[in-house]
């Protein structure tokens, strides 16, 4: 494994875009990620999100490809940084 990762998912109650982080919790804020630098870690990160889907905590479980830029974890992809950053559009209330 070249690319470090990161564990996301939706959180059950409510659909949100949540991340594992490095605590050991799911939290809303990319940015506490534990991150993947190995297969060893990916392989890991990915068996506790097999688990929490197993106990109803998230589903849609996925690892993300991420790249670390002075000190912040930014997804490769453009939908995993607007799942990370929210919406590219204002909503009108």
């Amino acid at each position: 494994m070249s690319t470090a990762q990161v564990l996301t998912a939706n959180r059950l109650t409510d659909g949100i875009a949540v991340w594992y982080d490095r605590d050991g919790t799911w939290n809303e804020w990319i940015g506490r990620s534990a991150v993947a630098n190995s297969k060893e870690e990916a392989e890991n990160l990915e068996a506790i999100g097999k688990k929490a889907y197993a106990d109803n905590i998230v589903l849609d479980v996925n690892l993300v490809e991420v790249e670390e830029i002075e000190g912040q974890i930014r997804p490769l992809r453009l939908r995993e940084r607007i799942r990370a950053e929210g919406p590219t559009i204002e909503y009108m209330i």
